[in-house]
């Protein structure tokens, strides 16, 4: 493995944090904003195994739990649950180009938002109103962003390298 490379795309992770916290912010349509952290473990996830999905996700999640001021260790176990599971996802898609992406990407975020809303409210009234106006739109913006995502990546991938020359450029080598 090459370092250089092995450290562009650490910084590129490192990058997503203080993009997504202070960019984003101030473009929260309806208080809303994509977890980008989310978004680019389970895209890692779909497209480079349930390995790299952990991997990513453990470096996002921990830089979200120093970074932040909420409960600690829970970014790191969510965000790696989420590579794990989005790599294991995409053993049953026959196309990743497809926008069907969207589902998986869309239900791991709304049983995450779930599991922060629990941890950090109390009362079944208020998690319903919630779930309803927060954590649905929440979890179907995070789906079209990662669509979007999903279809460059498709698309720089069936003009650029083979997915095995891709996959070889970062940590872990290899196709799944």
């Amino acid at each position: 493995m090459n370092v250089g490379v092995f450290l562009v795309f650490l910084s590129g992770l490192l990058f997503l944090l203080p993009v997504q916290s202070t960019l984003l912010y101030s473009l929260s349509p309806w208080g809303l904003r994509p977890d980008l952290c989310l978004i680019v473990t389970c895209l890692t996830g779909l497209w480079g195994g349930p390995v790299r999905g952990v991997v990513v996700g453990v470096v996002l999640g921990v830089g979200q739990d120093i970074f932040s001021a909420g409960s600690l260790w829970l970014n790191l176990l969510t965000k790696a649950g989420t590579g794990f599971l989005a790599g294991h996802f995409a053993k049953n898609f026959s196309n990743m180009e497809s926008p069907l992406v969207f589902f998986p990407i869309a239900a791991l975020s709304f049983v995450w938002g779930v599991v922060f809303w629990l941890s950090s409210r109390t009362g079944t009234g208020a998690m319903l109103h919630g779930a309803v106006t927060l954590l649905l739109p929440q979890a179907a913006l995070d789906g079209l962003v990662a669509v979007g995502f999903n279809w460059v990546i498709a698309r720089w991938m069936a003009a650029g390298p083979a997915r095995e020359d891709w996959a070889g450029r970062f940590p872990g080598g290899g196709v799944r």
